[in-house]
């Protein structure tokens, strides 16, 4: 059994859960929100315009994969505990959560605002399609790089 120090505090296994929570609980409720937001636009404008609801999924699919970056996240960094983790590679397991499920979280609210609006806007004029595409695509980068920032702790 290996006796607990300085360098490995209870407090680092603490930290380092914290960061698994951290990840998947913020990005999935930044995923929820930007697909509950979403969905309520769908709703709307399938009323006037029912042959476009297969069209307007976008923002709730790309919702979607904003909780699997946080899925995946919190998968590695689960991983990597252990009872007798350093202080160092505690608070690394939790800067790396809390970066993917605040970028996360970000992302889906983010999505589901243009979500919600562009699809009432591209139901209403359907040249608005492809800009409310690229504005959805540059949202959920925010949460792509979140995920890029996590990985790169989690190697630490």
């Amino acid at each position: 059994m290996v006796e607990l120090t300085l360098d490995t505090p209870r407090s680092g296994y603490f930290f380092g859960v914290m960061g698994v929570v951290s990840a998947i609980s913020f990005s999935t409720l930044g995923a929820a929100y930007g697909t509950a937001k979403a969905a309520v636009g769908i709703s709307s404008m399938a009323v006037k315009h029912p042959q476009l609801i297969m069209k307007s999924i976008v923002p709730v699919v790309m919702a979607g994969i904003i909780a699997i970056y946080g899925l995946v996240t919190a998968v590695l960094l689960a991983g990597s505990l252990h009872p007798y983790m350093t202080a160092y590679k505690g608070f690394l397991n939790l800067s790396a959560g809390l970066a993917v499920g605040v970028s996360g979280m970000a992302a889906g609210m983010a999505i589901g605002v243009v979500g919600e609006a562009g699809i009432r806007g591209a139901a209403q004029q359907s040249k608005l399609f492809v800009a409310v595409i690229l504005i959805l695509i540059f949202a959920e980068v925010l949460g792509l790089y979140g995920l890029i920032v996590a990985v790169y702790l989690f190697t630490k």
